[in-house]
């Protein structure tokens, strides 16, 4: 017969999500999964397989939960431009606690997209996602004429999303919160 999982593996999946996004995928060793999940190591290997399929399985759920929260944000009906605008500050609201752990899409592609196909394939279906959300809610501003005349959605929407992974590089560092509210301002007057 069977054993139960004594677990949740879908909380056990959330408590490795957040630690690898507080630690990135080489400080975090196996002994580090087994403390925070609070299960044995072969629990984590027979639910969720190596650690590297455990860290793309965090990454595509704090996908998941990221991309939902940004399409719901964009999607509201009434003035779009509003909507981008609250998006790009709020990215621009970088400081201590969870704002310096960055994104972690933006944190897989520095540490392993370089030299993992797997990461690298994910980063750009979500760099991609985000693009495809700006361009609709901008070219919903460009059909209720909230978008001035002559810009273009899809290249402002790729610009966005370039200045808002920078954003959360740059807002790691100690000073980036400010560095990071004058770009996105800068960005933000392009929309004017």
């Amino acid at each position: 017969m069977a054993r139960t999982k004594e677990f949740d593996p879908d909380a056990a999946l959330q408590a490795a999500l957040e630690l690898f996004w507080q630690r990135g995928y080489e400080a975090t060793s196996m002994a580090d999964l087994v403390e925070r999940l609070g299960i044995a190591r072969a629990s984590v290997y027979a639910t969720f397989g190596s650690k590297r399929e455990l860290y793309l399985r965090a990454l595509e759920r704090y996908c998941e939960q990221s991309d939902s929260a940004r399409m719901l944000e964009l999607s509201q009906p009434g003035p779009a431009l509003p909507a981008v605008r609250a998006l790009v500050r709020q990215y621009a609201e970088v400081g201590e606690g969870e704002g310096r752990r960055g994104c972690f899409v933006t944190n897989t592609a520095v540490e392993l997209a370089p030299h993992d196909p797997d990461a690298s394939r994910r980063v750009e279906a979500s760099l991609d996602r985000l693009e495809t959300l700006l361009t609709a809610a901008l070219v919903r501003a460009e059909a209720q004429g909230e978008l001035p005349a002559g810009r273009e959605p899809r290249a402002l929407a790729r610009m966005l999303v370039v200045l808002l992974q920078g954003i959360r590089v740059v807002g790691k560092t100690a000073e980036g919160g400010a560095r990071a509210r004058a770009a996105a301002e800068q960005a933000l007057a392009l929309l004017d």
